[in-house]
């Protein structure tokens, strides 16, 4: 609980995304950390702002997320709990918190994202529905985004086969959106799934909130399953983020003269798998879902005991490491190539597409990213620095 509470302190420093708290854990011995004072703080580079941040953190957003987590079905799981997934915890920006609502077991079943665009067609329709059923009925749990089209429809069709599915929020457990699908958020906890967020409880849905959440979509899964997609749907996001993660990408071929085919088509030409049953997904995932249920079984805190004093043994001195909060990591050609023409002033996603020569698909989750490691905000306008 100590591990948990300081945790939702640290959320709340400023300029340190989940990219940055990943490195920090990895580098330091998180109980050794809990001890630093105000010089060795600004040592691996904190400012003043964060620093006082840290040592005066507001109360209210933690005690009400740990009261939160003590009503019925309704779980705070962090990075240190051997419940927290394990598919979600390799990717390098793993949430720190993750608040969940129905079972948490379920998190670390094997999984499948199925996403698609707000209008589907009938075509969209029939694939979604067959897909959804043929993954539940093998013991594979379909998780997606709750939003109205495939995604809301893959959910329905999971549930109506008794099967398990997962919900991913970009808003507060307790802030449903959309709101027409408070009763199907209610069913999936009801008939053994879950509910997830990495946003505090009574946090509203934001615009930015969306995007960021697929990363938490396609960490869960063994692969991503793209039903139907315009070129700007957010469900190419997902699939991006999935290729990133190392994971399977899946798509559903469609007439050239569907414009919802899109997407899947571009995804295809970029090397997604075509899938025409459900034999292509269950092949393609064999091992990887072995090694999941193995691994579900085995998984370890995120520091064990023998590690615990290891790292305090090696973490006695400060660490050599650039600093957090100063220097960026490793960035791509891309994402430097970006933050170059990112200034104080706004700059819309249009211009900082034209002036790096990118397509506004790949700089927006270059810029998604950026986001992440606290580099850019989203502001009025467009992007500028943190």
């Amino acid at each position: 609980m100590i591990e948990t509470t300081k945790l939702l302190a640290l959320l709340q420093v400023p300029q340190l995304g989940a990219q940055k708290i990943g490195r920090l854990l990895n580098e330091v011995d998180f109980t050794v950390f809990c001890d630093y004072d105000r010089e060795q703080l600004r040592q691996i580079g904190w400012n003043e702002k964060q620093i006082q941040r840290w040592f005066n953190p507001d109360w209210r957003w933690i005690d009400t997320a740990l009261a939160w987590a003590e009503k019925p079905q309704q779980h705070l799981i962090s990075l240190f709990d051997v419940e927290y997934p394990f598919l979600l915890r390799q990717i390098s920006t793993a949430p720190p918190i993750l608040f969940v609502k129905g079972q948490t077991e379920v998190l670390s079943m094997a999984q499948i994202a199925m996403v698609g665009s707000r209008d589907y067609s009938h075509y969209g329709e029939y694939w979604a529905g067959y897909f959804a059923s043929e993954l539940v009925k093998n013991q594979i749990a379909v998780t997606s985004g709750l939003a109205i089209g495939i995604d809301g429809f893959c959910h329905q069709k999971a549930l109506a086969e008794n099967g398990i599915t997962i919900a991913v929020l970009g808003s507060g457990l307790d802030q449903v959106y959309p709101s027409r699908h408070k009763k199907l958020a209610e069913n999936i906890v009801a008939k053994g799934g879950a509910l997830v967020s990495e946003f505090f409880p009574d946090q509203p849905p934001l615009a930015e909130n969306f995007p960021r959440r697929n990363r938490i979509i396609s960490g869960l899964s063994l692969g991503t399953l793209v039903v139907e997609a315009t070129l700007n749907s957010g469900s190419l996001i997902t699939a991006r983020y999935a290729l990133e993660q190392g994971r399977e990408v899946f798509a559903l071929p469609n007439s050239v003269q569907n414009p919802y085919s899109q997407g899947c088509h571009k995804l295809i030409k970029d090397g997604a798998l075509l899938v025409e049953s459900i034999d292509d997904i269950l092949e393609t995932i064999a091992y990887q879902r072995q090694d999941s249920v193995m691994n579900r079984v085995t998984q370890p805190s995120l520091f064990s005991t023998e590690q615990a004093v290891s790292s305090t043994q090696e973490f006695t001195h400060l660490p050599a490491s650039p600093p957090l909060a100063k220097n960026l990591p490793n960035l791509t050609a891309c994402q430097q190539q970006l933050l170059a023409q990112i200034g104080l002033e706004p700059i819309s996603i249009d211009d900082l597409a034209k002036a790096c020569g990118m397509g506004i698909d790949n700089a927006l989750i270059e810029l998604l990213n950026l986001e992440l490691l606290d580099a850019i905000k989203q502001v009025s306008g467009g992007y500028v620095r943190c």
